[in-house]
Formats: C-alpha cells, structure tokens, sequence
C-alpha cells in the first residue's frame, strides 16, 4: 500500500533522513521504533507532504505522492494523527471532528462517521459541546484519533498517540488500534512504548540517526538482544 524507496530528507543543511526504505502492507500494522531525534517524525511529515525531499520516491497504492500537496495526499486516503494532537483548542470537540472530514461533501455519511467516532470514545460524544482545550489529555488524543479517522481514511498514521499519557489510556488507545486493524484499517505506528508496538504490530522498523539499522517481524524483533538492551529494558 505505502513504500518508500530510499528517501532523504533535510531541514537545512542538515539531514535528517538517510536512504529511508519500508513498505506497509494493506491491512497490516506496521510499527516505526527509535529514539528522540532518530527521525521518526520526519518520516511521518515526510510521507504527507509536510516536509519535502531529495528523493520523492515515495507511492501510495503505487501512484508517485512525493510531489504532492498535502491536502491531495489527505483526498487519496492518508490521514495523520500528529505529536502533540495539534487541535482547535477554542472549538468544540464536535467542531474539530468535522474538521476531519472538510474534503467531504456526503453530509449524510459525516454524520454516520460522527457517530461511528462517538462509539469508538464515548467520551467524546458526552462533551462534544466542550471546547477541545477543556479535555484531559488523553481525550484530546482520542479527539486527535477521531478527528483524523473523519477523512475516512485508508491508511492512519500515528506519531506518539500514548506519549505522556495514563497507563490506562495507553492500554485503551492501543486496544482502539487493534479494533479498527481488525476492521481493515491499514495503520503506520511510531510509538517510544516499543514493548506495546511490537505487541500490537506485525512488521517492524528501526530507525537510528536517520537510517534504518533493523526491521523484521514484530514478534522476532522482540526477541532480538540488541533492541531489548535498546528499546525494552530486558537485558
């Protein structure tokens, strides 16, 4: 569905990407692992439009995206959920849901997808009339989910959803991931709680200083010496 074919990426003059290659799947989980400042985040922005590259070799469903604008990337199905939410703090929850579908034009469809997010959190259909910045901060990244899943997209990209969040959050997020991959949604993770993505992943990257020095199966990755001492503690 997604690949990357040796992509760099710079801020400046300084390079920030070196040669990313991954591929994601159609209905699979994929997770991205690596420390603060390995690059994570750029790849995310990088993948929709928000930064560009020196190398744009970069397909969605095998159609060129490199070049694109981001809001024809958001039209094509990709939808991301940022670091740090980036909501509309001085609009109601119910305003930044539709914020999520503003390239839409079914409204009759909008409205079943509202409700559709309001089953998946509760929580959002109970103070959907509260300004966004009223919320905890793991409603706000529930709302960030939701607003993102309003485009109806056919890929979510996710950068941090758990960071700084309550145990029991985390586990209710992670627990939503899994939901909506059951229901066919194809999802790119990059998540710090590395022991909780290759749970909940069945393909993983790790991305060092820019470069990818691991990928593999999630599951023989958790196994792999050097990023449990790394990345999970165990050694």
């Amino acid at each position: 569905m997604l690949e990357l074919r040796k992509v760099d990426a710079f801020y400046g003059k300084i390079q920030a990407l070196r040669g990313i290659s991954l591929r994601v799947e159609e209905g699979k989980i994929v997770s991205l692992l690596g420390a603060n400042g390995a690059g994570k985040t750029t790849t995310v922005r990088t993948i929709v439009g928000l930064n560009r590259t020196a190398n744009n070799e970069i397909r969605f469903q095998g159609q060129p995206i490199g070049k694109m604008p981001p809001h024809r990337i958001v039209r094509l199905g990709i939808a991301m959920v940022p670091e740090r939410r980036e909501l509309f703090p001085d609009m109601k929850v119910i305003d930044n849901l539709e914020m999520g579908a503003y390239a839409r034009r079914n409204r009759a469809d909008v409205h079943r997808d509202l409700e559709w997010i309001c089953s998946l959190f509760p929580v959002l259909a109970e103070r959907r009339k509260q300004r966004a910045a009223a919320l905890s901060g793991g409603q706000q990244q529930m709302l960030a989910i939701g607003r993102s899943l309003m485009s109806r997209p056919r890929l979510l990209l996710l950068d941090e959803p758990t960071l700084g969040l309550a145990p029991l959050i985390v586990k209710q997020i992670f627990e939503t991931l899994r939901l909506l991959n059951r229901d066919g949604m194809t999802i790119l993770l990059i998540e710090q709680n590395a022991n909780q993505a290759l749970k909940l992943s069945e393909y993983s990257y790790v991305l060092e200083n820019g470069r990818i020095v691991r990928e593999g199966e999630s599951s023989v990755l958790r196994n792999d010496p050097a990023v449990q001492q790394s990345y999970l503690g165990t050694i």
